[in-house]
């Protein structure tokens, strides 16, 4: 019998530990859940009888690698912070680790290593990051097939609710919200008509531009990370523009922009009591002496250089931050304080989808051949169900779990620090979600 070691039962993980289950009575598996907080990763198995849960502290080294050990492959849902310690576990016990988060420098240098020991190290197999990858290579090989050259290449991920005016924010939470908080803490670059464009960690929400999605309307798009680094990956080291974006809907980042620029987002400095003071003494931490004025509301717009009573102070407001309420996080940092705050607001409400959605725009030269440029655009649009399975939750899971099912059976052989850009794991990967309804619609325009 082969063992899976899911860790991380949240709101990213349903969907995959249901298909995971599922597929255990097919092939003779059994699935492990583990969470610190076990009443959570319980109602993930929901008693099924292949699956267990159980306890999980990461930073317990002790349980941590007794887990591992018994895993034929594991499952690394859990925070981007824990990545790089599960898989210098995963590669000294020989064991192979799929995981949705992005691939980081400490995991690329473990390559040759994992290669020694015979351990798959697979990165990136998400939603975005994941299927956008394998999408992409899928198109990439398609349009080089047709004899054309990719000279501009841009890509937008989003995870969105489906109707418009839930909240002032248009936002919910339907994955990790610690993700949302941090979303800026790398900063950004890109290129753009061959010009690269490096964007600060508190200047990333102020980068923004229109994309209109076929089959959703208008959205705003900001950097996402360094695009630069996927041109090797992708085979397009000769683009004149290399852009990957987040999307949401307008007035997202202008709110947003002001919460990163005041600093909240921030996991370094300790504030003693955290869970006894007020979001609004929280916020005045963030003020410099030298403004002054008779209310916080005032200081904070002079600070930032926004009306003290505009929409974006009624965001803010709306969201909690000017409140006399304590803050009752578990952490002791102002991101842990967003995090909490933002997992309360910004929810979906009952009966409510959200809505992901990918979009690779390739621009695509003929060289030789009387053809004219073209502009492909491939979109992915997918709802969740009502008060059921997420489509982040869907998306997310679906990609993973058939990554494992590969692994298990004996069909993927790669070894080694990766992310999904072999055919040995898109091409299997992408024909069974399109049998799950996840298939992207395609057009092709010329370019004038």
């Amino acid at each position: 019998m082969k063992h899976v070691l899911v860790l991380g039962a949240g709101q990213s993980s349903p969907y995959l530990i249901h298909h995971l289950l599922g597929l255990a009575d097919q092939e003779d598996w059994f699935v492990t859940v583990g969470d610190v907080d076990i009443e959570c990763a319980r109602a993930r198995v929901g008693g099924h009888r292949r699956g267990s849960a159980i306890r999980f502290d990461v930073n317990d080294a002790t349980v941590r690698s007794a887990q591992i050990q018994h895993a034929d492959v594991v499952v690394n849902m859990l925070g981007p912070q824990y990545q790089d310690l599960v898989a210098w576990d995963c590669v000294s016990q020989q064991r192979h680790m799929i995981s949705v988060s992005y691939r980081t420098q400490a995991v690329r240098d473990l390559d040759a290593d994992a290669r020694r020991e015979g351990v798959l190290l697979l990165f990136e197999l998400g939603l975005d990051p994941g299927i956008d990858h394998m999408s992409t290579m899928s198109m990439i090989r398609g349009v080089r097939d047709d004899g054309g050259k990719i000279v501009a290449f841009c890509s937008y991920g989003s995870g969105i609710p489906a109707e418009l005016d839930t909240n002032p924010f248009n936002y919910a939470i339907t994955w990790n919200p610690r993700n949302v908080v941090m979303s800026s803490e790398h900063g950004a670059q890109y290129m753009e008509d061959g010009l690269i464009k490096i964007v600060p960690w508190h200047h990333v929400f102020l980068h923004t531009w229109e994309v209109d999605v076929p089959g959703v309307g208008m959205l705003e798009a900001y950097p996402n990370r360094d695009s630069l680094s996927y041109m090797e990956s992708f085979g397009l080291e000769d683009v004149r523009t290399m852009v990957r974006g987040t999307l949401r809907y307008p007035g997202w980042s202008e709110t947003w922009s002001t919460i990163v620029r005041l600093g909240l987002p921030n996991e370094h400095l300790r504030i003693p009591d955290l869970a006894e003071r007020t979001y609004r003494e929280v916020v005045e931490m963030f003020l410099p002496l030298s403004v002054t004025g008779p209310k916080v509301e005032a200081r904070v717009g002079r600070f930032l250089g926004v009306s003290p009573t505009g929409r974006i102070m009624q965001n803010l407001k709306w969201l909690g931050l000017l409140s006399e309420e304590k803050t009752g996080c578990d952490g002791d940092t102002s991101a842990a304080m967003l995090v909490h705050l933002l997992g309360k607001k910004l929810r979906l409400e009952p009966g409510q989808q959200d809505l992901v959605v990918l979009v690779h725009e390739l621009d695509v030269e003929y060289p030789g051949v009387s053809r004219r440029p073209e502009r492909i655009t491939s979109t992915l649009v997918a709802r969740g169900e009502p008060d059921g399975f997420t489509a982040m939750a869907k998306t997310v899971g679906l990609p993973t779990a058939l990554a494992v099912k590969l692994l298990l059976r004996g069909e993927l052989s790669l070894r080694g620090s990766q992310i999904p850009t072999h055919p040995s794991i898109y091409d299997p990967i992408l024909a069974e979600l399109a049998s799950a309804g996840l298939v992207f619609e395609e057009i092709a325009s010329e370019i004038v």
